[in-house]
Protein backbone atom coordinates (compact mmCIF):
# COMPACT_ATOMS: atom_id res chain seq x y z
CA UNK A 1 0.00 0.00 0.00
CA UNK A 2 1.17 3.59 -0.36
CA UNK A 3 0.77 6.37 1.73
CA UNK A 4 2.17 8.98 0.20
CA UNK A 5 -0.81 11.47 1.51
CA UNK A 6 -0.48 10.43 4.70
CA UNK A 7 2.74 11.27 5.14
CA UNK A 8 2.57 14.93 4.26
CA UNK A 9 -0.40 14.97 5.51
CA UNK A 10 1.34 14.03 9.10
CA UNK A 11 4.37 16.30 8.03
CA UNK A 12 1.79 18.97 8.16
CA UNK A 13 -0.14 18.40 11.58
CA UNK A 14 3.18 18.29 12.72
CA UNK A 15 3.67 22.13 12.72
CA UNK A 16 0.67 22.92 14.44
CA UNK A 17 -0.44 20.08 16.37
CA UNK A 18 1.37 18.54 19.34
CA UNK A 19 2.80 15.34 18.26
CA UNK A 20 0.89 15.93 14.53
CA UNK A 21 -2.29 14.23 16.53
CA UNK A 22 -5.02 15.28 19.00
CA UNK A 23 -4.89 11.69 20.92
CA UNK A 24 -1.35 10.00 21.40
CA UNK A 25 -2.19 6.47 20.50
CA UNK A 26 -2.83 8.06 16.96
CA UNK A 27 0.85 9.03 16.58
CA UNK A 28 2.04 4.92 15.74
CA UNK A 29 4.80 5.94 18.52
CA UNK A 30 4.36 2.36 19.62
CA UNK A 31 4.58 0.46 16.53
CA UNK A 32 6.75 2.96 14.54
CA UNK A 33 5.85 4.71 11.28
CA UNK A 34 3.70 7.16 10.70
CA UNK A 35 -0.02 7.53 11.60
CA UNK A 36 -2.74 6.80 8.57
CA UNK A 37 -4.89 9.80 7.86
CA UNK A 38 -8.72 8.27 7.56
CA UNK A 39 -11.05 9.75 4.61
CA UNK A 40 -14.17 8.01 5.30
CA UNK A 41 -16.07 4.94 6.24
CA UNK A 42 -18.99 2.96 6.25
CA UNK A 43 -20.08 -0.45 7.66
CA UNK A 44 -16.65 -2.51 8.94
CA UNK A 45 -14.53 -1.19 6.83
CA UNK A 46 -11.91 2.54 7.04
CA UNK A 47 -10.56 4.52 3.50
CA UNK A 48 -7.69 6.28 4.05
CA UNK A 49 -6.92 9.55 1.97
CA UNK A 50 -4.75 7.23 -0.18
CA UNK A 51 -7.37 5.30 -1.32
CA UNK A 52 -6.38 2.08 0.64
CA UNK A 53 -9.01 0.33 2.21
CA UNK A 54 -9.00 -1.61 6.22
CA UNK A 55 -11.48 -4.05 7.77
CA UNK A 56 -11.54 -1.67 10.93
CA UNK A 57 -11.14 -3.55 14.49
CA UNK A 58 -10.99 0.05 16.43
CA UNK A 59 -14.38 1.13 15.27
CA UNK A 60 -13.45 4.73 16.89
CA UNK A 61 -12.56 2.85 19.78
CA UNK A 62 -15.40 0.78 20.66
CA UNK A 63 -18.64 3.43 19.53
CA UNK A 64 -19.75 1.86 16.26
CA UNK A 65 -20.75 -1.22 17.42
CA UNK A 66 -23.55 -1.43 14.32
CA UNK A 67 -20.55 -0.32 11.94
CA UNK A 68 -19.80 3.20 10.86
CA UNK A 69 -21.99 5.57 9.04
CA UNK A 70 -24.62 3.48 10.40
CA UNK A 71 -28.24 4.73 8.47
CA UNK A 72 -30.49 5.61 11.53
CA UNK A 73 -27.63 7.45 13.56
CA UNK A 74 -26.60 9.50 10.81
CA UNK A 75 -30.38 10.47 9.87
CA UNK A 76 -30.85 11.24 13.38
CA UNK A 77 -27.68 13.55 13.38
CA UNK A 78 -29.11 14.97 10.04
CA UNK A 79 -32.45 15.38 11.46
CA UNK A 80 -31.06 17.36 14.56
CA UNK A 81 -28.44 19.18 12.96
CA UNK A 82 -31.58 21.03 11.03
CA UNK A 83 -32.41 22.36 14.33
CA UNK A 84 -29.66 24.23 16.12
CA UNK A 85 -26.19 22.65 16.98
CA UNK A 86 -26.48 23.64 20.78
CA UNK A 87 -29.12 25.77 22.70
CA UNK A 88 -27.56 25.85 26.04
CA UNK A 89 -31.03 25.14 27.33
CA UNK A 90 -32.62 22.03 28.45
CA UNK A 91 -34.31 19.73 25.37
CA UNK A 92 -36.97 16.91 25.51
CA UNK A 93 -34.16 14.42 24.14
CA UNK A 94 -31.96 14.72 27.40
CA UNK A 95 -34.57 12.86 28.93
CA UNK A 96 -35.83 10.89 26.52
CA UNK A 97 -32.33 9.26 26.41
CA UNK A 98 -32.34 9.01 30.53
CA UNK A 99 -35.27 7.28 30.43
CA UNK A 100 -33.93 4.67 27.88
CA UNK A 101 -30.32 4.33 29.61
CA UNK A 102 -32.61 3.58 33.02
CA UNK A 103 -34.50 1.24 31.58
CA UNK A 104 -31.72 -0.60 30.00
CA UNK A 105 -29.43 -0.45 33.04
CA UNK A 106 -31.39 -1.74 36.23
CA UNK A 107 -29.45 -0.12 39.50
CA UNK A 108 -29.68 3.36 37.30
CA UNK A 109 -32.62 5.59 38.73
CA UNK A 110 -30.24 9.26 37.46
CA UNK A 111 -27.82 9.87 34.79
CA UNK A 112 -25.81 13.03 34.40
CA UNK A 113 -24.80 13.75 30.48
CA UNK A 114 -20.74 15.31 30.27
CA UNK A 115 -18.67 15.51 27.26
CA UNK A 116 -16.26 12.78 27.20
CA UNK A 117 -15.26 9.84 29.18
CA UNK A 118 -12.46 11.75 31.09
CA UNK A 119 -14.99 14.16 32.11
CA UNK A 120 -17.64 11.34 33.44
CA UNK A 121 -14.73 9.30 35.47
CA UNK A 122 -13.32 12.65 36.98
CA UNK A 123 -16.67 13.74 38.27
CA UNK A 124 -18.15 10.05 39.23
CA UNK A 125 -14.98 10.33 41.63
CA UNK A 126 -15.83 13.57 42.70
CA UNK A 127 -19.02 13.25 43.98
CA UNK A 128 -18.16 9.62 45.49
CA UNK A 129 -15.81 12.29 47.70
CA UNK A 130 -18.48 14.38 48.41
CA UNK A 131 -21.46 11.41 49.28
CA UNK A 132 -18.67 9.85 51.21
CA UNK A 133 -16.61 12.48 52.75
CA UNK A 134 -13.37 10.76 52.03
CA UNK A 135 -10.85 11.56 49.98
CA UNK A 136 -8.57 8.60 48.68
CA UNK A 137 -9.53 6.74 45.95
CA UNK A 138 -8.06 3.14 44.69
CA UNK A 139 -7.52 2.18 41.47
CA UNK A 140 -5.84 -0.43 39.58
CA UNK A 141 -2.22 -0.52 37.43
CA UNK A 142 -3.06 -0.55 33.85
CA UNK A 143 -6.67 0.60 33.96
CA UNK A 144 -7.32 3.94 32.47
CA UNK A 145 -9.89 6.33 33.65
CA UNK A 146 -9.11 9.06 31.49
CA UNK A 147 -6.73 11.72 32.00
CA UNK A 148 -7.42 13.79 34.89
CA UNK A 149 -4.95 14.36 37.60
CA UNK A 150 -6.29 11.82 39.66
CA UNK A 151 -5.71 8.76 37.36
CA UNK A 152 -2.54 9.77 35.42
CA UNK A 153 -1.11 7.40 38.69
CA UNK A 154 1.70 4.62 38.20
CA UNK A 155 2.73 2.18 40.89
CA UNK A 156 6.03 2.88 42.63
CA UNK A 157 8.81 0.17 43.56
CA UNK A 158 5.31 -2.52 44.23
CA UNK A 159 2.13 -2.64 43.19
CA UNK A 160 0.87 -2.02 46.82
CA UNK A 161 2.07 1.42 47.32
CA UNK A 162 0.73 5.28 47.26
CA UNK A 163 1.04 6.33 44.03
CA UNK A 164 3.40 8.28 41.85
CA UNK A 165 2.53 11.07 39.08
CA UNK A 166 2.92 9.47 35.47
CA UNK A 167 2.93 12.40 33.65
CA UNK A 168 4.68 15.82 34.71
CA UNK A 169 1.84 18.24 35.50
CA UNK A 170 0.29 15.70 38.06
CA UNK A 171 1.29 16.75 41.56
CA UNK A 172 2.31 14.73 44.26
CA UNK A 173 -0.11 15.73 46.98
CA UNK A 174 -3.03 14.73 43.98
CA UNK A 175 -1.31 11.19 43.53
CA UNK A 176 -1.24 11.03 46.98
CA UNK A 177 -4.50 10.37 47.72
CA UNK A 178 -4.67 7.40 44.18
CA UNK A 179 -3.61 4.35 45.50
CA UNK A 180 -2.64 1.66 43.55
CA UNK A 181 -3.49 -2.00 43.51
CA UNK A 182 -3.00 -4.90 40.93
CA UNK A 183 -5.95 -5.75 38.47
CA UNK A 184 -7.39 -9.43 39.23
CA UNK A 185 -5.57 -8.79 42.70
CA UNK A 186 -8.25 -8.82 46.00
CA UNK A 187 -5.19 -8.94 48.20
CA UNK A 188 -3.63 -6.15 47.47
CA UNK A 189 -6.89 -4.12 47.14
CA UNK A 190 -7.94 -5.45 51.07
CA UNK A 191 -4.44 -4.22 51.80
CA UNK A 192 -5.03 -0.68 50.84
CA UNK A 193 -8.38 -0.35 52.22
CA UNK A 194 -6.98 -1.84 55.47
CA UNK A 195 -3.91 0.58 55.60
CA UNK A 196 -6.18 3.51 54.94
CA UNK A 197 -9.25 2.60 56.94
CA UNK A 198 -11.90 5.08 56.85
CA UNK A 199 -10.01 7.06 54.49
CA UNK A 200 -11.43 5.72 51.03
CA UNK A 201 -13.99 7.07 49.03
CA UNK A 202 -14.38 4.64 45.79
CA UNK A 203 -12.71 2.11 43.98
CA UNK A 204 -12.84 2.31 40.95
CA UNK A 205 -12.36 -0.33 37.62
CA UNK A 206 -12.56 -1.55 34.65
CA UNK A 207 -14.98 -4.19 34.91
CA UNK A 208 -13.55 -5.42 31.92
CA UNK A 209 -9.54 -3.90 31.48
CA UNK A 210 -9.69 -2.45 27.74
CA UNK A 211 -6.31 -0.92 28.29
CA UNK A 212 -3.85 -3.47 28.67
CA UNK A 213 -5.39 -4.72 26.07
CA UNK A 214 -8.58 -7.11 26.74
CA UNK A 215 -8.24 -8.14 30.17
CA UNK A 216 -11.49 -10.25 31.80
CA UNK A 217 -11.43 -10.29 35.17
CA UNK A 218 -11.07 -13.66 37.22
CA UNK A 219 -13.78 -15.61 38.40
CA UNK A 220 -14.68 -13.79 42.15
CA UNK A 221 -12.82 -10.93 41.69
CA UNK A 222 -15.27 -8.45 40.44
CA UNK A 223 -17.53 -10.24 43.24
CA UNK A 224 -14.44 -9.65 45.71
CA UNK A 225 -14.69 -5.74 44.92
CA UNK A 226 -18.39 -5.71 45.86
CA UNK A 227 -18.13 -7.41 48.92
CA UNK A 228 -14.60 -4.88 50.42
CA UNK A 229 -16.47 -1.84 49.28
CA UNK A 230 -19.66 -2.54 51.37
CA UNK A 231 -17.73 -3.76 54.12
CA UNK A 232 -15.24 -0.99 54.05
CA UNK A 233 -17.84 1.53 53.83
CA UNK A 234 -16.56 2.44 50.30
CA UNK A 235 -18.35 2.92 46.80
CA UNK A 236 -17.67 0.62 43.73
CA UNK A 237 -17.42 2.51 40.77
CA UNK A 238 -17.55 0.84 37.06
CA UNK A 239 -15.88 3.08 34.21
CA UNK A 240 -18.14 1.15 31.86
CA UNK A 241 -16.98 3.54 29.59
CA UNK A 242 -16.04 0.58 27.16
CA UNK A 243 -18.14 -1.78 28.41
CA UNK A 244 -21.33 -0.15 28.60
CA UNK A 245 -23.80 -0.96 25.99
CA UNK A 246 -21.25 -2.81 24.29
CA UNK A 247 -20.75 -6.44 26.13
CA UNK A 248 -24.83 -6.16 27.04
CA UNK A 249 -27.73 -3.83 27.25
CA UNK A 250 -26.82 -3.56 31.27
CA UNK A 251 -22.79 -3.41 30.24
CA UNK A 252 -20.21 -5.55 31.98
CA UNK A 253 -22.49 -5.49 35.33
CA UNK A 254 -25.45 -7.04 33.99
CA UNK A 255 -22.99 -9.36 32.26
CA UNK A 256 -21.14 -10.32 35.51
CA UNK A 257 -24.22 -10.28 37.77
CA UNK A 258 -22.63 -7.58 39.71
CA UNK A 259 -24.17 -4.07 40.97
CA UNK A 260 -21.47 -0.91 41.67
CA UNK A 261 -22.54 2.25 43.43
CA UNK A 262 -21.99 4.21 40.30
CA UNK A 263 -20.77 3.72 36.58
CA UNK A 264 -19.28 5.83 33.89
CA UNK A 265 -20.23 5.61 30.53
CA UNK A 266 -18.99 6.49 26.98
CA UNK A 267 -18.10 5.65 23.67
CA UNK A 268 -21.45 3.69 22.16
CA UNK A 269 -23.62 6.43 24.29
CA UNK A 270 -22.71 8.85 22.09
CA UNK A 271 -23.18 6.95 18.92
CA UNK A 272 -19.64 8.35 18.08
CA UNK A 273 -20.01 11.82 19.32
CA UNK A 274 -18.41 13.01 21.90
CA UNK A 275 -20.76 12.02 24.84
CA UNK A 276 -20.34 10.53 28.45
CA UNK A 277 -21.79 10.17 31.48
CA UNK A 278 -22.09 9.10 34.86
CA UNK A 279 -25.05 7.31 36.51
CA UNK A 280 -26.23 5.29 39.48
CA UNK A 281 -29.09 5.53 42.26
CA UNK A 282 -31.01 8.55 43.58
CA UNK A 283 -29.64 8.24 46.81
CA UNK A 284 -26.17 9.19 45.65
CA UNK A 285 -26.96 11.01 42.52
CA UNK A 286 -28.89 13.83 44.73
CA UNK A 287 -26.06 14.83 46.31
CA UNK A 288 -25.18 16.11 42.75
CA UNK A 289 -25.76 19.88 41.91
CA UNK A 290 -28.39 21.68 41.64
CA UNK A 291 -30.16 18.94 43.81
CA UNK A 292 -27.17 18.62 46.45
CA UNK A 293 -24.07 20.39 47.00
CA UNK A 294 -20.93 18.21 44.52
CA UNK A 295 -20.65 20.56 41.77
CA UNK A 296 -20.46 19.65 37.79
CA UNK A 297 -21.18 21.65 35.26
CA UNK A 298 -20.77 21.84 31.34
CA UNK A 299 -21.76 23.93 28.51
CA UNK A 300 -22.17 21.40 25.74
CA UNK A 301 -23.66 18.70 28.28
CA UNK A 302 -26.34 17.23 26.55
CA UNK A 303 -25.71 18.33 22.92
CA UNK A 304 -28.53 17.99 20.74
CA UNK A 305 -26.17 16.38 18.25
CA UNK A 306 -24.59 13.60 20.45
CA UNK A 307 -28.01 13.20 22.49
CA UNK A 308 -29.59 12.67 18.77
CA UNK A 309 -27.23 10.07 17.91
CA UNK A 310 -26.62 7.63 21.26
CA UNK A 311 -30.66 7.82 21.61
CA UNK A 312 -31.00 6.34 18.04
CA UNK A 313 -28.14 3.94 18.58
CA UNK A 314 -29.25 2.79 22.34
CA UNK A 315 -32.67 2.59 20.85
CA UNK A 316 -31.60 0.14 18.11
CA UNK A 317 -29.56 -2.09 20.60
CA UNK A 318 -32.68 -1.71 23.19
CA UNK A 319 -34.80 -3.52 20.39
CA UNK A 320 -32.21 -6.07 19.29
CA UNK A 321 -30.95 -7.75 22.41
CA UNK A 322 -30.03 -10.40 20.27
CA UNK A 323 -27.06 -8.62 19.04
CA UNK A 324 -24.89 -8.85 21.97
CA UNK A 325 -24.95 -12.69 21.50
CA UNK A 326 -24.01 -12.30 17.54
CA UNK A 327 -21.35 -10.36 18.90
CA UNK A 328 -20.33 -12.88 21.33
CA UNK A 329 -20.38 -15.53 18.66
CA UNK A 330 -18.56 -13.97 15.98
CA UNK A 331 -15.61 -12.83 18.61
CA UNK A 332 -15.34 -16.32 19.88
CA UNK A 333 -14.69 -17.71 16.34
CA UNK A 334 -12.07 -14.98 15.29
CA UNK A 335 -10.18 -15.94 18.78
CA UNK A 336 -10.73 -19.84 17.62
CA UNK A 337 -9.45 -19.17 14.31
CA UNK A 338 -7.08 -16.83 14.98
CA UNK A 339 -5.30 -18.99 17.21
CA UNK A 340 -4.89 -22.16 15.11
CA UNK A 341 -3.45 -19.56 12.64
CA UNK A 342 -0.52 -18.26 14.79
CA UNK A 343 -0.43 -22.08 15.95
CA UNK A 344 0.47 -22.61 12.68
CA UNK A 345 2.82 -20.50 12.66
CA UNK A 346 4.51 -21.17 15.53
CA UNK A 347 3.98 -18.18 17.16
CA UNK A 348 3.47 -17.75 21.18
CA UNK A 349 0.52 -16.11 21.55
CA UNK A 350 -2.69 -15.42 24.32
CA UNK A 351 -6.40 -14.80 23.23
CA UNK A 352 -8.23 -12.74 25.76
CA UNK A 353 -11.90 -12.33 24.31
CA UNK A 354 -15.16 -11.03 26.37
CA UNK A 355 -17.88 -10.28 24.19
CA UNK A 356 -17.20 -8.02 21.45
CA UNK A 357 -13.83 -7.18 22.65
CA UNK A 358 -10.31 -9.25 22.23
CA UNK A 359 -7.00 -9.10 21.84
CA UNK A 360 -4.20 -10.95 20.75
CA UNK A 361 -0.60 -11.00 23.45
CA UNK A 362 2.09 -12.19 22.02
CA UNK A 363 3.57 -13.96 24.75
CA UNK A 364 3.64 -17.48 26.25
CA UNK A 365 1.70 -17.30 29.54
CA UNK A 366 -1.72 -15.62 30.35
CA UNK A 367 -2.62 -11.88 30.29
CA UNK A 368 -4.33 -11.20 33.70
CA UNK A 369 -3.20 -7.67 35.06
CA UNK A 370 -0.35 -4.85 33.27
CA UNK A 371 2.79 -6.77 34.91
CA UNK A 372 1.43 -9.35 32.54
CA UNK A 373 0.04 -7.74 30.01
CA UNK A 374 3.76 -5.98 29.08
CA UNK A 375 5.40 -8.88 27.63
CA UNK A 376 3.10 -8.80 24.71
CA UNK A 377 4.49 -5.37 23.98
CA UNK A 378 7.20 -6.40 22.11
CA UNK A 379 8.64 -6.28 18.49
CA UNK A 380 6.69 -9.09 17.90
CA UNK A 381 3.64 -6.99 18.07
CA UNK A 382 5.16 -4.17 15.95
CA UNK A 383 5.89 -6.15 13.29
CA UNK A 384 2.42 -8.21 13.77
CA UNK A 385 0.82 -4.68 13.18
CA UNK A 386 2.48 -3.52 10.33
CA UNK A 387 1.92 -7.17 8.31
CA UNK A 388 -1.98 -6.81 9.10
CA UNK A 389 -2.12 -3.31 7.95
CA UNK A 390 -0.52 -4.45 4.58
CA UNK A 391 -3.06 -6.78 4.47
CA UNK A 392 -5.99 -4.36 4.52
CA UNK A 393 -6.35 -5.00 8.27
CA UNK A 394 -6.40 -1.71 11.08
CA UNK A 395 -5.26 -3.30 14.61
CA UNK A 396 -5.22 -1.11 17.41
CA UNK A 397 -1.40 0.28 16.79
CA UNK A 398 -0.83 -0.75 20.07
CA UNK A 399 -0.37 -3.39 22.41
CA UNK A 400 -2.41 -2.13 25.66
CA UNK A 401 -5.36 -1.57 23.66
CA UNK A 402 -8.42 -3.67 22.99
CA UNK A 403 -10.08 -4.54 19.63
CA UNK A 404 -13.79 -3.90 19.38
CA UNK A 405 -16.16 -5.71 16.63
CA UNK A 406 -18.72 -4.41 14.77
CA UNK A 407 -21.98 -6.16 13.56
CA UNK A 408 -20.62 -5.85 10.03
CA UNK A 409 -17.51 -7.92 10.51
CA UNK A 410 -19.11 -11.01 8.18
CA UNK A 411 -17.69 -14.46 7.10
CA UNK A 412 -15.78 -12.59 4.29
CA UNK A 413 -14.05 -9.94 6.71
CA UNK A 414 -13.64 -12.67 9.09
CA UNK A 415 -12.13 -14.80 6.46
CA UNK A 416 -9.64 -11.95 5.54
CA UNK A 417 -8.30 -11.05 8.71
CA UNK A 418 -7.17 -15.05 9.72
CA UNK A 419 -5.74 -15.60 6.44
CA UNK A 420 -3.79 -12.25 7.32
CA UNK A 421 -2.73 -14.01 10.41
CA UNK A 422 -1.44 -17.20 8.53
CA UNK A 423 0.21 -15.34 6.58
CA UNK A 424 2.56 -13.97 9.26
CA UNK A 425 5.82 -14.84 8.92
Amino acid sequence: MKYQRSSALFKNAQATIPGGVNSPVRAFKAVGGHPIFMASAKGAFLTDIDGNTYIDYINSWGPQILGHAHVPVIKAIQEAAENGTSFGTPTELETLIAELVCTMVSYVDQIRMVSSGTEACMSAIRLARGYTGKEKIIKFAGCYHGHSDSFLIEAGSGAVTFGTPSSPGVTQGTAKDTLLATYNDLVSTEHLLKENSGEVAAIIVEPVAGNMGCIPPQPGFLEGLRKLATKHDTLLVFDEVMTGFRLSEGGAAALYGITPDLACFGKVIGGGLPVGAFAGPREIMSHLAPSGPVYQAGTLSGNPLAMSAGYALLSELHGTPNVYDELEARGRALREDISNALHERSVAHQINHVGSMLSVHLCEFPVTDFESAKAGDNDDFKELFHHMLSEGIYLPPSAYESWFLCTCIDDSAHNKTVEAFRSFR
